[in-house]
């Protein structure tokens, strides 16, 4: 496995940006991917995962966050869709109690605070780290791409 890495950061001015970002992300998503959101509580990842779900789902889908169920699945067009967030979760190993390798293997995996994973994260991951910036709307997204992803993500940063 190459340990190619490719860092991008890009302005979202707002909801639209974020739905945008997540939009062209979920259009590159394979089945055994991983995408890692981090960032503080209100930075936006949720919502950058119900756009990310509704692009491969569909534009009407509800998408509850699953802070109390740990993890949603969702039936894509190219297949399951897991979205996890790992919020309440104490230590690296109760993730493996949700099925987490599972999901790994046999669709596509979107995780809100990917770091309670610790040594269970994968690495070849995309990983994406929202802060605001300017004000309650105004986000600032990094993608770091790790293996397979570093070539995937060139041109994302580009409108």
């Amino acid at each position: 496995m190459t340990t190619a890495t490719h860092t991008i950061k890009i302005e979202l001015a707002g909801l639209k940006d974020t739905h945008n970002l997540a939009e062209r992300i979920a259009a590159l998503a394979e089945i055994g991917d991983v995408i890692a959101l981090g960032g503080d509580l209100g930075t936006g990842k949720t919502e950058f995962a119900r756009a990310f779900i509704r692009n491969l789902t569909d534009p009407e889908e509800e998408v509850p966050s699953p802070t109390f169920t740990l993890v949603q699945t969702y039936e894509g067009q190219s297949g399951e869709i897991y979205h996890f967030d790992l919020y309440r979760i104490n230590t690296p190993e109760e993730v493996l109690e949700l099925g987490i390798e599972d999901a790994f293997r046999d669709g596509i995996s979107i995780i809100e605070w990917p770091e309670k994973m610790g040594q269970f994260l994968p690495r070849g991951r995309l990983d994406i780290h929202l802060t605001i910036t300017k004000g309650k709307n105004h986000r600032q997204a990094e993608l770091i791409a790790h293996g397979h992803w570093a070539e995937r993500l060139r041109g994302v940063g580009h409108a």
